[in-house]
C-alpha cells in the first residue's frame, strides 16, 4: 500500500509540472506572459545613393533617325556603240568635273568625219561655181545676150549646192559630236565608283552604266520628324536658332549643318514629316547610303535636371524620392525629355532637392534613409 501511495504522488507532481509548463508557453500564466515578450527595436535606416536636383541651361533638343543622301549622283554611260580604249581614273577615287573618265573606240567615226568633210568641200565649190554663173548670167540678159530661163537654171542650180552645203555642214556637226562621244568626262565632282568594265570590252549605248560619280561634299542628311515639333522647328528657323548635329556609329567626330527642307506636307500615317538638312561634309566624314542619329536643337532654356536613374515609373506616372531629414518622400515629376543620362523635368522639382538615384527597391513614402557613397564604377 505504502509503495503504491508513493507512485501514485510522484505521478500527480508530473502531470502538475507539464500542466505549468503547458501554461507558461502558452501564455496562460501571467508570468510566462511577461518572460516571453518581444523586444522592440528601432527600425533599420536603408542605405541609398543621392544627387541634387540641378537648375541649369539645357538645350531643347530631339533626336532622331535620319540617313544620308547625295545632292547629286551620276551614272555614266556610253552614247556610242564602240570598244573601250581606255579608263583614266581609279575605282573609287575622287573626280573632278571635266576630268577624263573613259575614251572609246573613235577610228570609224573620224573616218566618217573626213568622208563628210570631203563632200562639204565639194559642195561649197559647186556652189561658189554656180554663183558665179548667175552674176554672169545677169549681166548678159541685161544685154539681152542670154535668155531668162538660163538664169533662172542658173540660180536653181545654186539653191540645190546650197542645200548641199547645209546638209553636210549639219552631218559633220553631227558626226563631230558623235566623236566627242568617244571621250568620256565627268558630268560633276565627287567619287567615283568601280569600273564596270575594263579597256578592251565593247559597250553599247542600251548597256549598263559603265561606273557611278556621288558628290559627296555638300550631302543630304533626311529624317523624320514628329508633327508635334513642327511648331518649334518652324519657330527656331525663324529665330535662326536652329542647329543640327549628325552622329555616326564607331565615330566620335560630329558632323554638322543646317535645315535647308521642310516637307510640305505631313505624312498622315506615320504622323511626321520629311526633313532634309546640307551638310558642308568637307571631310567626307558622312558617307552616302549611312545611318546616323540626328540632333535637331530648337533653342537653349533653364530648367531643372537629375540623373535619369533617380525617374521612377508606376501606375500614376513618373516620380522620384526627395530626402529630406533623412527620411524619403515621394514626389511626382513630370519628365519634358532626356539628354544623354540625365531627365529634364516640366514640373515636380526647383532644384536643389536631394534625390535618390540608387536603393529605391527598399523606399516607400516615409522610409528612414543613410546616405551611402556611391560604388566604384557605378
Amino acid at each position: 500500500m505504502k509503495t503504491r501511495t508513493v507512485v501514485t504522488l510522484a505521478v500527480v507532481v508530473a502531470v502538475a509540472a507539464a500542466g505549468a509548463i503547458a501554461a507558461t508557453r502558452s501564455g496562460l500564466w501571467p508570468g510566462g506572459a511577461i518572460a516571453q515578450a518581444p523586444r522592440q527595436t528601432a527600425p533599420r535606416a536603408v542605405p541609398v545613393e543621392v544627387v541634387t536636383a540641378t537648375r541649369k541651361v539645357v538645350p531643347v533638343r530631339i533626336e532622331a533617325l535620319g540617313s544620308v543622301t547625295p545632292i547629286a549622283s551620276v551614272a555614266i554611260k556610253p552614247r556610242v556603240d564602240s570598244e573601250i580604249t581606255g579608263v583614266h581614273f581609279r575605282d573609287g577615287a575622287l573626280v573632278q568635273q571635266g576630268d577624263l573618265l573613259f575614251t572609246l573606240d573613235s577610228r570609224a567615226i573620224e573616218a566618217q568625219v573626213r568622208q563628210v568633210e570631203g563632200l562639204l568641200a565639194g559642195a561649197r565649190a559647186n556652189l561658189e561655181q554656180a554663183e558665179r554663173d548667175v552674176g554672169r548670167y545677169t549681166e548678159l540678159l541685161a544685154k539681152s545676150a542670154t535668155t531668162l530661163v538660163t538664169l533662172q537654171n542658173a540660180r536653181t542650180q545654186t539653191n540645190i549646192w546650197r542645200a548641199s552645203v547645209d546638209s553636210n555642214t549639219a552631218q559633220l556637226e553631227n558626226l563631230n559630236i558623235q566623236l566627242s562621244y568617244c571621250t568620256i568626262r565627268a558630268p560633276i565632282a565627287g567619287r567615283a565608283s568601280m569600273a564596270a568594265v575594263k579597256v578592251g570590252n565593247f559597250v553599247r549605248a542600251s548597256d549598263s552604266p559603265l561606273a557611278t560619280i556621288i558628290q559627296t561634299a555638300p550631302v543630304y542628311v533626311t529624317f523624320a520628324l514628329p508633327q508635334g515639333y513642327l511648331p518649334d522647328l518652324r519657330q527656331a528657323l525663324a529665330n535662326e536658332s536652329a542647329t543640327i548635329e549628325a552622329i555616326i556609329p564607331g565615330e566620335p567626330r560630329r558632323a554638322s549643318g543646317q535645315v535647308t527642307m521642310i516637307e510640305n506636307s505631313v505624312d498622315a500615317p506615320t504622323g511626321t514629316v520629311p526633313v532634309r538638312a546640307t551638310m558642308p561634309n568637307a571631310d567626307e566624314l558622312l558617307w552616302p547610303g549611312t545611318l546616323v542619329t540626328v540632333q535637331l536643337t530648337f533653342r537653349q532654356e533653364e530648367a531643372v535636371t537629375v540623373p535619369s536613374t533617380a525617374v521612377q515609373m508606376s501606375q500614376t506616372g513618373s516620380y522620384v524620392f526627395v530626402i529630406d531629414n533623412d527620411v524619403a518622400t515621394v514626389r511626382p515629376v513630370e519628365v519634358a525629355r532626356v539628354l544623354a543620362s540625365d531627365s529634364v523635368l516640366a514640373s515636380g522639382l526647383d532644384g536643389g532637392e536631394t534625390v535618390v538615384t540608387n536603393g529605391q527597391l527598399l523606399l516607400s513614402n516615409g522610409t528612414k534613409v543613410s546616405v551611402r557613397a556611391p560604388k566604384v564604377g557605378s
